[in-house]
Protein backbone atom coordinates (compact mmCIF):
# COMPACT_ATOMS: atom_id res chain seq x y z
CA UNK A 1 0.00 0.00 0.00
CA UNK A 2 1.32 3.42 -0.87
CA UNK A 3 1.95 6.14 1.65
CA UNK A 4 -0.40 9.11 1.72
CA UNK A 5 -1.28 11.78 4.28
CA UNK A 6 -3.90 9.46 5.81
CA UNK A 7 -1.66 6.41 6.31
CA UNK A 8 -0.62 7.40 9.84
CA UNK A 9 -4.25 8.02 10.83
CA UNK A 10 -5.32 4.61 9.57
CA UNK A 11 -2.37 2.93 11.30
CA UNK A 12 -3.32 4.61 14.58
CA UNK A 13 -6.96 3.58 14.18
CA UNK A 14 -6.01 -0.02 13.38
CA UNK A 15 -3.76 -0.16 16.42
CA UNK A 16 -6.56 1.22 18.61
CA UNK A 17 -9.00 -1.40 17.30
CA UNK A 18 -6.50 -4.23 17.87
CA UNK A 19 -5.76 -2.96 21.39
CA UNK A 20 -9.48 -2.79 22.17
CA UNK A 21 -9.82 -6.40 21.08
CA UNK A 22 -6.89 -7.42 23.25
CA UNK A 23 -8.24 -5.49 26.25
CA UNK A 24 -11.62 -7.19 25.85
CA UNK A 25 -9.94 -10.59 26.03
CA UNK A 26 -7.84 -9.47 29.00
CA UNK A 27 -10.98 -8.31 30.84
CA UNK A 28 -12.68 -11.67 30.27
CA UNK A 29 -9.62 -13.53 31.55
CA UNK A 30 -9.36 -11.24 34.58
CA UNK A 31 -12.98 -11.96 35.45
CA UNK A 32 -12.37 -15.72 35.21
CA UNK A 33 -9.29 -15.40 37.38
CA UNK A 34 -11.17 -13.38 39.99
CA UNK A 35 -13.90 -16.04 40.24
CA UNK A 36 -11.24 -18.69 40.87
CA UNK A 37 -9.45 -16.50 43.39
CA UNK A 38 -12.71 -15.86 45.22
CA UNK A 39 -13.38 -19.61 45.43
CA UNK A 40 -9.87 -20.14 46.81
CA UNK A 41 -10.45 -17.44 49.42
CA UNK A 42 -13.72 -19.08 50.50
CA UNK A 43 -11.97 -22.44 50.87
CA UNK A 44 -9.25 -20.81 52.95
CA UNK A 45 -11.82 -19.09 55.16
CA UNK A 46 -13.49 -22.47 55.75
CA UNK A 47 -10.22 -23.87 57.02
CA UNK A 48 -9.70 -20.80 59.21
CA UNK A 49 -13.22 -21.13 60.65
CA UNK A 50 -12.57 -24.75 61.59
CA UNK A 51 -9.25 -23.85 63.21
CA UNK A 52 -10.89 -20.98 65.07
CA UNK A 53 -13.63 -23.30 66.35
CA UNK A 54 -11.05 -25.81 67.61
CA UNK A 55 -9.03 -23.05 69.25
CA UNK A 56 -12.09 -21.58 70.96
CA UNK A 57 -13.30 -25.01 72.07
CA UNK A 58 -9.83 -25.69 73.51
CA UNK A 59 -9.88 -22.36 75.36
CA UNK A 60 -13.26 -23.16 76.89
CA UNK A 61 -12.02 -26.60 77.95
CA UNK A 62 -8.95 -24.98 79.51
CA UNK A 63 -11.24 -22.57 81.37
CA UNK A 64 -13.31 -25.49 82.67
CA UNK A 65 -10.11 -27.30 83.70
CA UNK A 66 -8.91 -24.24 85.62
CA UNK A 67 -12.31 -23.76 87.22
CA UNK A 68 -12.49 -27.44 88.16
CA UNK A 69 -8.98 -27.34 89.63
CA UNK A 70 -9.85 -24.34 91.80
CA UNK A 71 -12.86 -26.08 93.35
CA UNK A 72 -12.71 -28.80 95.98
CA UNK A 73 -12.59 -32.31 94.55
CA UNK A 74 -16.01 -33.68 93.57
CA UNK A 75 -17.58 -30.21 94.08
CA UNK A 76 -18.68 -29.97 90.46
CA UNK A 77 -18.61 -32.20 87.41
CA UNK A 78 -17.84 -30.32 84.21
CA UNK A 79 -18.04 -33.42 81.99
CA UNK A 80 -21.57 -32.72 80.76
CA UNK A 81 -20.73 -29.08 80.19
CA UNK A 82 -17.66 -30.10 78.15
CA UNK A 83 -19.82 -32.46 76.08
CA UNK A 84 -22.37 -29.69 75.52
CA UNK A 85 -19.63 -27.33 74.35
CA UNK A 86 -18.17 -30.01 72.03
CA UNK A 87 -21.58 -30.81 70.55
CA UNK A 88 -22.36 -27.12 70.02
CA UNK A 89 -19.08 -26.40 68.30
CA UNK A 90 -19.23 -29.60 66.24
CA UNK A 91 -22.78 -28.80 65.14
CA UNK A 92 -21.93 -25.20 64.26
CA UNK A 93 -18.77 -26.25 62.43
CA UNK A 94 -20.66 -28.91 60.47
CA UNK A 95 -23.43 -26.44 59.50
CA UNK A 96 -20.86 -23.86 58.45
CA UNK A 97 -18.92 -26.46 56.48
CA UNK A 98 -22.08 -27.57 54.66
CA UNK A 99 -22.98 -23.96 53.86
CA UNK A 100 -19.52 -23.25 52.52
CA UNK A 101 -19.55 -26.47 50.47
CA UNK A 102 -22.91 -25.52 48.95
CA UNK A 103 -21.63 -22.02 48.23
CA UNK A 104 -18.46 -23.39 46.63
CA UNK A 105 -20.50 -25.78 44.49
CA UNK A 106 -22.69 -22.90 43.29
CA UNK A 107 -19.60 -20.80 42.65
CA UNK A 108 -18.04 -23.67 40.69
CA UNK A 109 -21.18 -23.94 38.56
CA UNK A 110 -21.07 -20.18 38.01
CA UNK A 111 -17.44 -20.42 37.01
CA UNK A 112 -18.23 -23.10 34.43
CA UNK A 113 -21.16 -21.04 33.12
CA UNK A 114 -18.95 -17.94 32.91
CA UNK A 115 -16.27 -19.88 31.04
CA UNK A 116 -18.88 -20.96 28.48
CA UNK A 117 -20.17 -17.40 28.22
CA UNK A 118 -16.64 -16.01 27.88
CA UNK A 119 -15.80 -18.47 25.11
CA UNK A 120 -18.94 -17.54 23.17
CA UNK A 121 -18.47 -13.84 23.81
CA UNK A 122 -14.80 -14.05 22.75
CA UNK A 123 -15.88 -15.64 19.49
CA UNK A 124 -18.40 -12.86 18.85
CA UNK A 125 -15.85 -10.22 19.83
CA UNK A 126 -13.24 -11.68 17.48
CA UNK A 127 -15.73 -11.91 14.63
CA UNK A 128 -16.85 -8.32 15.22
CA UNK A 129 -13.32 -6.97 15.44
CA UNK A 130 -12.27 -8.93 12.35
CA UNK A 131 -15.21 -7.44 10.44
CA UNK A 132 -14.33 -3.96 11.71
CA UNK A 133 -10.70 -4.40 10.67
CA UNK A 134 -11.74 -5.63 7.22
CA UNK A 135 -14.06 -2.64 6.78
CA UNK A 136 -11.31 -0.37 8.05
CA UNK A 137 -8.87 -1.85 5.53
CA UNK A 138 -11.39 -1.33 2.72
CA UNK A 139 -11.92 2.30 3.71
CA UNK A 140 -8.14 2.78 3.86
CA UNK A 141 -7.77 1.32 0.36
CA UNK A 142 -10.56 3.55 -0.95
CA UNK A 143 -9.04 6.66 0.63
CA UNK A 144 -5.64 5.66 -0.78
CA UNK A 145 -7.12 5.29 -4.27
CA UNK A 146 -8.85 8.68 -3.99
CA UNK A 147 -5.59 10.26 -2.77
CA UNK A 148 -3.73 8.76 -5.74
CA UNK A 149 -6.39 10.03 -8.18
CA UNK A 150 -6.23 13.50 -6.66
CA UNK A 151 -2.44 13.46 -6.85
CA UNK A 152 -2.51 12.30 -10.51
CA UNK A 153 -5.09 14.96 -11.39
CA UNK A 154 -2.98 17.60 -9.68
CA UNK A 155 0.08 16.48 -11.63
CA UNK A 156 -1.86 16.73 -14.91
CA UNK A 157 -3.20 20.18 -14.08
CA UNK A 158 -1.04 22.79 -15.67
CA UNK A 159 -0.94 25.99 -13.67
CA UNK A 160 0.86 27.96 -16.34
CA UNK A 161 -2.02 27.77 -18.81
Amino acid sequence: MTQNPFTAVFDAQRTAIEQSQSLTHDALEAQQTSISAFADAIETSSSLAESNAELTKGAIHAYFDALEASLPEEAADFGELRELVDEGFDSATEAQSQSIDAYLEALEESEVAYEEFAASYSEVVDTSFDAALEAHEQVEENVGAVAENVEEAADEFDVSA
